[in-house]
């Protein structure tokens, strides 16, 4: 018991010598310090969220150009179909007109 209170007494004088040593000009100095470091982060921050902002914005205006494009090709696949069909339907006609001439 003694020697727990001899140690905790040691570690106190330790504390009170160092906390003697640091200046309040030191430790106004190491507080400016922390600040400007907090500041620099903020605004590290809120660049970095204004790029993603920026970055978002245009992904998002891809996509609705790719949407766009996606309508179009498929308007364009519709017409495509539409003039197979009719061009099936005409040499199906032409076929069928030329067996009848033959069948004469």
């Amino acid at each position: 018991m003694k020697n727990a209170i001899a140690k905790l007494v040691a570690v106190s004088a330790v504390a009170v010598m160092a906390t003697g040593c640091v200046s309040t000009s030191d430790f106004n100095a190491h507080v400016a310090s922390a600040d400007a470091a907090i500041k620099a982060a903020q605004q590290d921050a809120a660049s970095a969220k204004a790029a993603a902002d920026a970055a978002s914005a245009s992904a998002s205006s891809a996509a609705n150009a790719a949407s766009a494009a996606q309508s179009s090709a498929n308007q364009a696949l519709q017409a495509a179909q539409g003039a197979q069909a009719c061009c099936d339907a005409t040499n199906e006609k032409i076929d069928r007109a030329f067996k009848r001439s033959m069948g004469k």
